[in-house]
């Protein structure tokens, strides 16, 4: 296998070494200026690129092409067109011009877009973003090309998720090189952000997602007891692989590496039915990419073997829920890693100048950092005892924490805490060299050895939002380091001055402890971190003075892309939690209600026929098990009926005013709705159960 993974690993991607095959060596050079410095794609070498691109293509059997796209609502989204060109004499040829390359033009006005187009303005365009390479894929449509592109309105503004990410990427680039000049480093051109998402999924049998109207209209289950086993033996997490699941990664595995993605890590996680797939990390703008073509192959290969992959974040109630964390960093392109701290990191200045950038950075901005990771479903997980809390704080370990604090007391850092080794207490088992620093997974934002771990993002999430507010926030925080370093007289003393103030300032990001003890909401709230617990209330951070000129300046996002977003974020979380409504209520009323009244029909029966058979006998069991089941039937139907109502004056709202009032009003009642109809489900005969239960659908694969 190992000789045929590296014959198939990016086979079918457009890559640099295709290029280098395909591509004039003039035209090469030139595509290369333009996806490592930014300059100008030269019309000319579109045309060329095109034409080397169609030709690879059709050899590999493709017959359409199309571009590739990230529009608002979390997934990607295409339109094919075929290579067929008429001639005269009635037969086709098979073209792709420089300009079809470039641009595309889907209608616009069935995009989320919040405001920024009126649903009659239906023009959009994609423009090819050539720093993400094309790629070929094979469906039941059969073999397709697929162009990166960015999606923006006729009249300018990003309509997608990628267009503020590249934005943002330049932004970060360019303030990093200020700094690293001011170090003496003329040979970096540009630094890019480094990311590695690490994902996390479950596996279900497909016959029993199919009978689960919650599962297919919205991603989790709204219902369900608790099975007598969950996940509190530990036995799944990293446990061996059952058969099935082990084929589904195995078709995964090479599916993702033909497409060039770097998938690396699998392994069960705690839940069962619950997996992790982490790739090797890359450039964000290729995560990214990477990271959507992961999704949609795993709900894709696990059609193959009779599954169903679910990417909510929440999909069982009283297991753990899925995260997907963003492991960034900095590289320059010469290859050095910004935020790798050296073995004597008191020492490394320029380290300690870009950790100090991180930690301002997120304290200023924890606000944008958790709407960033809002979603309706990460609602759910956030704060519970497998995810990091809803408050932002650093994690920064043993050793980085001893420097500050010594910086901070003494205003000098003279040592830096070392791992040593650890012997395990056996002559077989040779001593192995300890961190330096525990790892804590309580943490929302954790260092971990050379990278941010950003653990709130959600499994169903693009990592282009966080990633995007995460770049802006450092590139905001260097560029007003830049301008301070710049005019200093003595730059070594001025550095060392700003390292000191930042760390001192912004101290109280920085967080050790258990994040998910009572007390550090408490200690949270004294040192002035914010606790946003849901995301209707975090979206407000996208509109605030601050935030608009923050993305305004770096020429992220401008006033109006931002009040869209949030138009959208909105919208979003309204229409989520009313899909979730509506399905309990259908669930309710079609399925569970009419399920509960045929076991108390039957029930009422046995004790009718009884008392007729044996008058003597005690049937006080019986009886009593009538009258709990009743009495939670009339409890479920109320409970519906209330949550109806609900529903229809939610529909009276809109806008900010409507999500919130789902939030606070129709959200609790689902709640109410589902606490009887679980506890029906563990009293009904399983035969009269309508739906899978937790235990039928977590431990049958």
């Amino acid at each position: 296998m190992a000789g045929k993974l590296t014959e198939i690993f990016g086979i079918d991607v457009f890559n640099d070494a295709t290029m280098v095959e395909r591509l004039p060596k003039k035209t090469y050079i030139a595509l290369k200026k333009t996806i490592e410095n930014g300059e100008d794609l030269d019309p000319a070498v579109a045309e060329v690129v095109a034409n080397a691109m169609k030709d690879w293509a059709i050899e590999r059997g493709a017959t359409h092409y199309t571009h590739w796209f990230q529009p608002m609502t979390g997934i990607t989204a295409e339109k094919h067109d075929s290579f067929i060109s008429p001639t005269v004499d009635g037969k086709v040829i098979m073209e792709f011009s420089g300009k079809e390359l470039i641009k595309g033009e889907p209608d616009a006005s069935s995009f989320p877009s919040g405001g920024l187009r009126a649903t009659f303005e239906a023009r959009g365009y994609t423009a090819w973003d050539c720093t993400s390479p094309a790629f070929l894929r094979e469906d039941a449509s059969g073999v397709t090309l697929c162009i990166p592109t960015a999606f923006c309105s006729y009249t300018g503004e990003a309509l997608d998720k990628k267009t503020p990410l590249l934005r943002s990427m330049e932004a970060l680039s360019n303030q990093a090189v200020r700094i690293l000049k001011l170090f003496g480093h003329s040979d970096v051109t540009y630094v890019s952000c480094s990311v590695g998402p690490e994902q996390e999924y479950f596996l279900i049998d497909k016959e029993k997602y199919l009978a689960r109207e919650d599962l297919i209209f919205t991603g989790r289950t709204l219902f369900g007891a608790m099975p007598p086993k969950g996940q509190e033996l530990d036995d799944h997490y990293f446990g061996i692989l059952k058969e099935r699941v082990a084929v589904f990664m195995k078709e995964l595995n090479e599916e993702l590496w033909k497409l060039g993605v770097l998938a690396k890590t699998q392994h069960n996680e705690v839940a069962p039915a619950q997996h992790e797939l982490a790739p090797i990390y890359t450039t964000a703008n290729i995560s990214t990419d990477h990271n959507q073509l992961t999704m949609e192959l795993m709900k894709r290969i696990a059609n193959h073997h009779g599954l169903t992959c679910l990417l909510h974040e929440k999909p069982f109630a009283g297991l753990n829920g899925s995260g997907k964390h963003d492991n960034w960093s900095m590289v320059t392109n010469t290859g050095k890693n910004l935020l790798y701290p050296g073995k004597t990191p008191h020492e490394n200045v320029q380290f300690l100048l870009f950790l100090a950038a991180v930690l301002k950075a997120v304290d200023e901005h924890a606000d944008l950092l958790r709407q960033s990771a809002s979603t309706p479903g990460n609602d759910h997980r956030l704060g519970a005892n497998e995810a990091p809390p809803a408050i932002i704080s650093i994690f920064l370990g043993d050793q980085l924490a001893d420097v500050l604090t010594q910086l901070i007391e003494t205003g000098e850092a003279t040592r830096s805490k070392q791992g040593g080794r650890i012997s395990v207490g056996s002559h077989a088992i040779p001593s192995i060299r300890k961190d330096a620093t525990d790892r804590n997974r309580t943490s929302p934002f954790a260092f971990t050895g050379n990278k941010f771990e950003f653990r709130m993002v959600g499994s169903s999430m693009s990592i282009a939002g966080p990633n995007t507010v995460l770049n802006t926030i450092v590139a905001d925080v260097l560029c007003e380091m830049a301008d301070e370093l710049e005019k200093a007289d003595n730059f070594d003393l001025a550095v060392h001055d700003l390292i000191k103030k930042t760390v001192t300032e912004h101290q109280r990001i920085v967080f050790n402890g258990n994040g998910y003890c009572d007390e550090w909401v408490e200690e949270a709230r004294r040192r002035g971190l914010p606790n946003i617990r849901s995301m209707v209330e975090a979206v407000s951070a996208l509109t605030t003075e601050k935030s608009i000129k923050l993305f305004g300046k770096h020429h992220v996002f401008s006033e109006a892309e931002l009040h869209s977003r949030a138009e959208i974020e909105y919208e979003t979380y309204s229409k989520a939690i009313n899909i979730e409504a509506k399905t309990m209520i259908q669930m309710t009323n079609k399925k569970f209600i009419p399920a509960v009244i045929k076991y108390v029909t039957k029930l009422a029966e046995s004790i009718s026929t009884i008392k007729v058979a044996c008058p003597q006998a005690d049937i006080s069991v019986q009886e009593d098990l009538l009258m709990r089941t009743s009495s939670l039937l009339a409890e479920a139907k109320e409970a519906a009926y209330k949550l109806t109502s609900y529903v229809e004056e939610a529909g009276s709202k809109e806008g900010k005013e409507q999500a919130f009032y789902f939030r606070e009003v129709v959200f609790p009642a689902m709640s109410e709705l589902r606490a009887p109809i679980d506890e029906l489900e563990l009293i009904v005969d399983k035969e009269l159960w309508p739906v899978p239960t937790y235990g039928d659908i977590l431990f049958e694969i």
